[in-house]
């Protein structure tokens, strides 16, 4: 790995009333222009069967700022509005390469609050960032250094559900280098009473997140379902909600973060199994417990930290039999139902624990792919 890796540091700014004002501004520019730009693309296409460009949407965006309807597009930044078409032209690449659905409209309150700063629309200087119609820099907490010499090439700012704001700095990271190399591997099986379990024999808890707050939760979605519609309280009963909800994002990413450094770092390969967690989502008895282990987000973050460390990463198909497969003499044990978590092989007289003996045939079945 030859390339600087381009990392995003992600950091908390507390912004003078002047500045979030002038950033809400920004977002609300930044979803109405996305609506614009998607509303005439789908209808160029409906009317003309005609596909169009980004080229031809920033056009639209300069005709756009000339009408009287839309002259509040020029009291903020115009690279963020140009930022959200380029997010449109990547929505519909994306959707014609088959990758994704056809790009919705942003809502006010359920899309995302954010704004996309390129090089010439902000000021970094002495450590301080100061953004585009803004007279003074931002209040950033900086939790982590910068590396040396760093200098931002894309800002990102954005407000989370519970009314924190963010900013997410783009930089090469020159301390980003492949570890040395092991000659370790492991086989990972996903799984809900354990997060995961190695073919080491190791079981990694489920810390279970969202469970344990899940009292808190239920009270606070009470208390807000109680609430009038529109109302102030009903929006600090929202808030209060949307604060528990991000307790238990953060605890969970953390967790997260810390288990996918370490199966990376102590290991040369790490083979996982290709789930459908859309798929078996469908299963309502075990979707809330599925959604708080957050497997394709662990599986997202070791395959991008395996390419920045040159490690390797194998991924199973879904439909092999690993749980059924005895990992000493390879039978298929085809009796075998979800509720057993000890077995013994019908063939060789081995005892399995189903979760170890998954994740060993997980890691013999993608050593033998390599």
């Amino acid at each position: 790995m030859g390339e600087v890796v381009k990392r995003a540091y992600k950091y908390r700014f507390y912004p003078t009333p002047e500045q979030a004002e002038q950033l809400n501004r920004t977002f609300g520019c930044v979803r109405k222009v996305y609506n614009l730009g998607l509303e005439a693309r789908t209808r160029a296409w409906a009317v003309h069967r005609q596909r169009s460009t980004y080229v031809q949407s920033s056009a639209w965006l300069t005709q756009w700022k000339r009408c009287e309807e839309l002259v509040f597009l020029n009291e903020v930044s115009s690279v963020p509005l140009q930022q959200a078409l380029r997010h449109l032209q990547a929505g519909f690449a994306a959707f014609w390469g088959k990758r994704s659905r056809y790009p919705r409209f942003k809502s006010k309150r359920k899309s995302r609050a954010s704004a996309e700063y390129t090089r010439s629309a902000f000021r970094w200087r002495d450590g301080q960032l100061t953004l585009a119609k803004m007279d003074a820099p931002l209040t950033i907490v900086w939790s982590r250094p910068l590396p040396d010499g760093a200098e931002p090439s894309t800002v990102t700012v954005s407000r989370d559900a519970a009314g924190r704001w963010f900013v997410s700095l783009l930089v090469e990271d020159s301390t980003v280098k492949p570890l040395p190399p092991l000659s370790t591997a492991v086989g990972v099986d996903a799984g809900i009473t354990s997060l995961v379990t190695l073919s080491t024999g190791e079981k990694v808890t489920n810390p279970r997140h969202e469970r344990a707050d899940r009292r808190k939760l239920a009270k606070a979605q009470r208390n807000l379902s109680r609430k009038a519609k529109d109302s102030a309280n009903r929006a600090k009963a929202r808030l209060a909600v949307a604060r528990i909800y991000a307790r238990i994002a953060d605890r969970r990413r953390d967790h997260l973060h810390k288990l996918s450094t370490r199966l990376v770092r102590e290991n040369q390969t790490v083979v996982i199994e290709d789930l459908s967690v859309r798929n078996l989502l469908r299963n309502h008895s075990l979707a809330r417990a599925i959604s708080d282990a957050a497997w394709t987000q662990l599986r997202c973050m070791i395959e991008y930290k395996a390419a920045w460390y040159g490690r390797t990463v194998i991924a199973v198909d879904r439909w092999h039999p690993s749980t059924k497969t005895c990992s000493a003499c390879g039978r298929i044990n085809t009796a075998m139902t979800l509720g057993v978590r000890v077995w013994t092989c019908s063939g060789c007289d081995a005892v399995h624990d189903r979760d170890v003996n998954a994740a060993k045939n997980i890691l013999a079945a993608g050593l033998a792919e390599r």
